[in-house]
């Protein structure tokens, strides 16, 4: 009796249950298939309502319109890509293949070649290809020095197809920075950012023509900061900016940009056979010597008059014991003078050879490459305050730069 009452019990909460399922599953055929009962409430699928309210009709139109936002580097290139140009290039140079006169009037050879040593070219045309950015709407235009060193004809394609001559203002081959002026004729420009606040890992583009592949975009990352001319091999008064955004063969020139589409370096220097390596030349320096040449078509630069080395242990060990310098000296950094020219403005100042730099205008002196900079960062006329240790003693000196001499005294 008692299993009886328990299987009763049990019983009829499955029948419910079973009353419910077999409703749901007769609700769901009547959706699909259309069939209304009197009890039913079909849902009918949206495009099968032959109309719906204006209100949400145009909320419908309105999402429909909402593009999907871009990354930051297709704005940015948006931004300035319109003003990056390709720069063509061409010089004429004598040929290697030239014969010298007597040759040309010795009978034998006339006799084997006839004149055709006469028509050979004395000459030939070489042509090359790089990037630049317009900086303004009078049509100047920042690229390499490298890019237009000794060109005859310059040729400047624009995004847009244009095709306009081209004029060198002038060029630095110390900063590897030349100016090309263009007839201004409603010309796109960049907008110029800054590289003083720079930090290893932000983001990075750069744009330009490698390989004469025109409008070419690539991205990274800000690699380092401050790599001077000796750490990538090359001979130039700059701090680059390293960056792991690919640049190749006819980038030079181009602009680096940062997140917003500002330009913020001038891609340049390519350490040969590196992969994922790319320098620039930070904007400041460019807009500095760029300033110059559009002026006066040359760049006046800070002269102090000495030659000098970065102290080490090593440095230390090697000039101590080296009876032909006949100087002693005690620290283990700084930047040791280790000549001083005649009537330069160092000289001027009472700097001696021997003398070790500590300090520049207050900043700790920890290398050459970095009086280099400094003094690369000063114009004609300033006044540098200079500290140097002399055995053993501190000594103030205040030096005021003069013109860099066309030609270095011996």
């Amino acid at each position: 009796m008692r299993d009886s009452n328990k299987k009763s019990r049990y019983k009829q909460p499955l029948i419910y249950a079973s009353m419910l399922l077999l409703g749901v599953i007769l609700g769901a055929w009547a959706v699909v298939s259309g069939v209304r009962s009197p009890n039913t409430t079909v849902v009918t699928p949206v495009t099968q309502v032959a109309s719906i309210s204006p209100a949400i009709a145009q909320e419908s139109d309105r999402v429909k319109s909402i593009t999907v936002p871009r990354n930051y580097v297709v704005e940015a290139v948006n931004r300035t890509g319109p003003a990056v140009v390709r720069i063509n290039a061409s010089r004429t140079v004598a040929s290697n293949q030239q014969i010298p006169q007597e040759f040309l009037e010795d009978p034998m050879f006339r006799q084997f070649f006839g004149d055709q040593l006469r028509r050979m070219p004395k000459e030939r045309v070489e042509r090359g290809t790089g990037s630049g950015f317009i900086i303004n709407k009078e049509g100047d235009i920042i690229t390499n020095a490298h890019v237009v060193s000794g060109a005859d004809k310059v040729t400047v394609i624009l995004k847009d197809g244009r095709q306009i001559e081209g004029k060198v203002l002038g060029s630095d081959e110390l900063t590897d920075i030349a100016v090309v002026q263009v007839k201004p004729d409603n010309l796109p420009t960049v907008s110029i950012g800054s590289s003083a606040n720079l930090q290893p890992g932000d983001w990075a583009i750069a744009i330009g023509n490698p390989l004469g592949l025109d409008n070419t975009v690539t991205a990274g990352i800000i690699s380092a900061i401050g790599r001077n001319s000796g750490q990538i091999g090359v001979d130039k008064r700059v701090s680059f900016i390293q960056t792991d955004a690919a640049i190749n063969p006819g980038n030079s020139g181009g602009p680096l940009l940062n997140q917003n589409g500002e330009v913020i370096g001038v891609n340049t220097a390519i350490i040969q056979g590196a992969q994922g390596l790319g320098f620039a030349i930070p904007i400041e320096t460019a807009q500095r010597i760029a300033k110059q040449l559009i002026a006066n078509g040359k760049v006046s630069r800070a002269y102090l008059g000495i030659q000098m080395v970065t102290v080490d242990p090593n440095v230390k060990k090697q000039v101590n014991q080296d009876t032909e310098f006949g100087i002693q000296i005690s620290e283990d950094k700084g930047v040791l003078i280790t000549r001083v020219v005649d009537d330069s403005p160092a000289a001027k100042a009472g700097a001696k050879r021997g003398d070790v730099i500590v300090k520049f205008n207050d900043k700790e002196i920890l290398s050459a490459d970095q009086v280099t900079q400094l003094v690369e960062d000063r114009a004609v006329g300033d006044k540098i305050r200079m500290e140097v240790k002399r055995a053993g003693q501190t000594v103030a000196l205040n030096v005021e730069t003069a013109q860099f001499p066309q030609k270095f005294p011996n």
